[in-house]
């Protein structure tokens, strides 16, 4: 069964989980935008993405906008509850599903998961679970480094490059 839908953290494996306040009290994250490119290219090959998260950002929530990630959760102590209601919605099981965490509330879903991922920077005790250690850390290109080992997997890679290359008829 392919996967269909991916499953991303937020701090840690879309950021590098630093979190920044201004004298303000403004919260700042930074996120990847080669990770961005790579998950719009998987909405538009008609996957689905779902970010859960345990915290709670505006800043999160215009990302996912931004992206066209159609659900989003915010404040979630159990993912793997999460999850299960998305795929309800869905019509998918959990054979269907990659995700992505770094630390130990992603624990849950990442056992659960079909495949399972964890940036370079992750917790040891998520690496020793997950089924592929990525070589880039989180809010670095992690997300990109899970989406195209994916793209490879399925044998979707001329599709994917198809939508960034306008092919030359050239005589």
């Amino acid at each position: 069964m392919s996967i269909e839908l991916i499953v991303l953290d937020v701090d840690g494996t879309m950021t590098d989980g630093k979190i920044t306040y201004t004298q303000n009290g403004d919260e700042l994250k930074s996120f990847c935008v080669k990770d961005g490119l790579a998950i719009s290219s998987w909405i538009k090959l008609g996957k689905d993405v779902a970010i859960i998260t345990g915290r709670e950002s505006k800043i999160v929530e215009r990302r996912a906008r931004e992206l066209g990630i159609k659900y989003f959760y915010q404040g979630v102590n159990n993912k793997r509850e999460v999850i299960e209601e998305i795929l309800d919605i869905l019509h998918l099981t959990m054979d269907s599903v990659a995700s992505i965490g770094d630390d130990l509330n992603d624990y849950n879903l990442l056992k659960a998961s079909k495949l399972s991922f964890a940036p370079n920077n992750a917790s040891s005790y998520i690496k020793d679970i997950v089924s592929i250690r990525l070589s880039k850390d989180g809010g670095d290109g992690a997300v990109r480094e899970m989406i195209e080992y994916l793209i490879e997997l399925e044998n979707l890679k001329e599709e994917y490059l198809k939508l960034w290359y306008l092919e030359l008829n050239i005589s």
